[in-house]
């Protein structure tokens, strides 16, 4: 059996792409073998047709990291020629994407690897399970593509195919973020922006896979954004397995990366951005920062803050690197500085140490925020970390700690007084019951609407007509175009607090200039030509003046006084083109005129 790199042609390339660099040396789970002469496992070879023409099965547990990874292997394989099928009998080869977060996920891949065995088809096991776990006596026998191998994943199905058993965990550079990638929804792109981190929880499998912090640069990261907006992509979902430490091993930082990504969002807002889990420790210096960030109208103002436990002591025991309080801090700034702020978070039952003490301070702490959403888990040992090795609570009792954990959670009614209220929403995908569409509002509440397939894609008003416990439902009153989006976009800023004349930071929420001084400007764009081009010229010069009257009219009610007359006078005066255009109009008026008159003599 090869273990390293040689076995297939190329071997990788010396040197490292621009806009990406290689984690910190050493890190955790990676212990090559030696090379050895032969291939010791044959596995179930393919028919040996020209590569790329057989048909590739795909099956991806775990996180958003996961998905993402799957996208991109899935992009190369068919860029390649091979065709993706989620039939599993009428595939030639099977690849799974494997987590090694909790035992379930690691037992449902034990139970697809017997079943591919069983059909004698030729398999290929990719994720954190091999890479973290590459002596399990489950793979033996089968190809493996480590986390940061996914670029090579053609070569390894090729070679797969072909008999061979190939495996390829070595680290050496991030995978490139502009390889070929076949989105699972194609408005919705997982952008990771990291791998590993930098914490050293007891109870986590997945550093020993993903290893130390890795960043992309900022330049690559806004690259890839600007590449999938011009895709057609309306949800940009940043990814990683902790995106507060983003930055901090090459100099930079969370919201210096935020900040450059929202730069070159389209101001109409018609692609939003969501920001993915991170931890309390790497966020508590940057909460303002955050917070400015989550008010933009262009990213949605949900974060999702793990904390675990609501017990200092098991926290501890935990290695989480902060307290109860500080996560307090946390949420309470958050919800404090950011609008209609929704906040989600993690909690482990039962782990070991735990007292019945433990677990009410926890359920007290959820009680108290009650959070519209919360991940409730049972504590499972995985193999190799320090928390395994720890005297366990009675699985009796966490399974009690989780129903009772539950009950509690399920009691909330999260999304009452919602009902009648009017919302921005962005469609993006089929709900499970085949009749709703999904949006979201800015908080990233779930709305379900009743419309045709060519609202996936768009923005909308949405009436709420009800409320539900995981989500609320919806009519559509206005799908926006470009044009009202912006104007609905400039709205939303309107409840950033209650602005007085001056607009001072202290009273603006979210601290932006979008939310004070260039308010203005951002309104101007609903009543330019860029945005009427399509329409004939009467009709403009009428709107443009119904459009100048309705800012006016804003901008009176948002009483900036001492800008208004400013803003009003900018907004009234006609541009080059506005003149050029009107005088277009009057010269053929009057040409019109002068042949009608001349015609009218020659008849006499």
């Amino acid at each position: 059996m090869e273990d390293i790199e040689d076995l297939l042609a190329g071997g990788g390339g010396a040197g490292v792409p621009p806009g990406f660099r290689l984690p910190v040396a050493g890190a955790v789970g990676v212990n090559p073998k030696q090379k050895k002469e032969k291939i010791t496992h044959t596995i179930p070879k393919a028919s040996l047709s020209i590569p790329g023409t057989q048909t590739i099965y795909m099956k991806t547990f775990g996180c958003s990291h996961n998905q993402s990874d799957s996208e991109y292997m899935g992009g190369q394989l068919s860029a390649f020629g091979y065709v993706l099928s989620d039939d599993p009998d009428e595939a030639d080869l099977w690849l799974i994407n494997t987590c090694t977060v909790k035992s379930p996920s690691q037992s449902a891949m034990n139970t697809l690897i017997t079943k591919c065995r069983s059909a004698k088809k030729p398999l290929v096991v990719a994720g954190c399970v091999p890479q973290g776990s590459r002596d399990l006596k489950e793979l033996e026998g089968v190809s493996i593509v480590g986390v940061q191998q996914i670029d090579r994943v053609v070569e390894v199905v090729e070679e797969t195919l072909k008999g061979h058993e190939v495996r390829l965990l070595t680290r050496r550079t991030l995978p490139a973020l502009d390889l070929p990638k076949v989105r699972k929804n194609k408005f919705v792109e997982i952008l990771p922006i990291n791998v590993g981190c930098l914490g050293a929880c007891t109870y986590c499998k997945t550093k020993h896979a993903r290893g130390h912090l890795g960043s992309y640069t900022v330049e690559s990261l806004v690259g890839r954004v600007r590449a999938v907006i011009a895709d057609g992509v309306k949800e940009i979902w940043l990814s990683s397995e902790d995106t507060g430490a983003y930055g901090r091993d090459i100099g930079v930082n969370l919201p210096i990366l935020l900040n450059a990504i929202v730069a070159v969002l389209p101001s109409d807002g018609s692609t939003m951005l969501r920001i993915g889990m991170t931890n309390p420790p790497y966020i508590l210096e940057h909460l303002k920062e955050i917070a400015h960030v989550l008010c933009h109208p262009c990213v949605y103002s949900f974060l999702h803050v793990p904390v675990q436990s609501g017990s200092d002591s098991i926290l501890t025991a935990m290695k989480r690197e902060y307290t109860v309080s500080e996560f307090r801090t946390v949420v309470d700034t958050l919800i404090e500085l950011v609008p209609g702020m929704q906040i989600a978070t993690d909690i482990i039952c039962g782990f070991p140490g735990e007292t019945d003490e433990d677990f009410a301070r926890t359920v007290d702490l959820i009680r108290e925020y009650k959070f519209a959403q919360v991940h409730i888990s049972q504590f499972y040992p995985r193999p190799g970390t320090p928390a395994a090795r720890m005297k366990k609570v009675p699985s009796t009792v966490v399974k009690k700690r989780s129903r009772e954990l539950t009950t509690v959670f399920e009691s909330f009614v999260p999304y009452v007084g919602m009902e009648g209220k009017v919302e921005r929403i962005w469609i993006t995908e089929f709900a499970t019951d085949g009749v709703h569409l999904v949006g979201h509002t800015k908080g990233y509440i779930q709305v379900l609407v009743i419309g045709p397939e060519t609202m996936l894609g768009l923005s909308a008003m949405a009436k709420i007509t009800s409320v539900g416990r995981w989500s609320v439902f919806g009519e559509v009153i206005e799908v926006l175009n470009q044009a009202n989006a912006v104007e609905r976009s400039v709205d939303q800023f309107s409840h950033c607090s209650s602005l007085d004349s001056s607009c001072s930071k202290e009273q603006c929420a979210c601290e932006m200039t979008s939310c004070c001084g260039q308010v203005q400007e951002v309104e101007k764009k609903v009543s330019t030509p860029k945005y009427e081009a399509k329409l004939n010229l009467v009709g403009w010069v009428l709107r443009k003046r119904k459009s100048n009257s309705r800012i006016m009219e804003k901008g009176s009610a948002m009483e900036f006084e001492g800008n208004q007359n400013k803003a009003q006078n900018c907004l009234l005066e006609w541009s080059t083109v506005d003149k050029g255009l009107l005088g277009g109009v009057l010269v053929s008026l009057l040409t019109i005129l002068a042949l009608s008159l001349y015609l009218g003599t020659r008849s006499f």
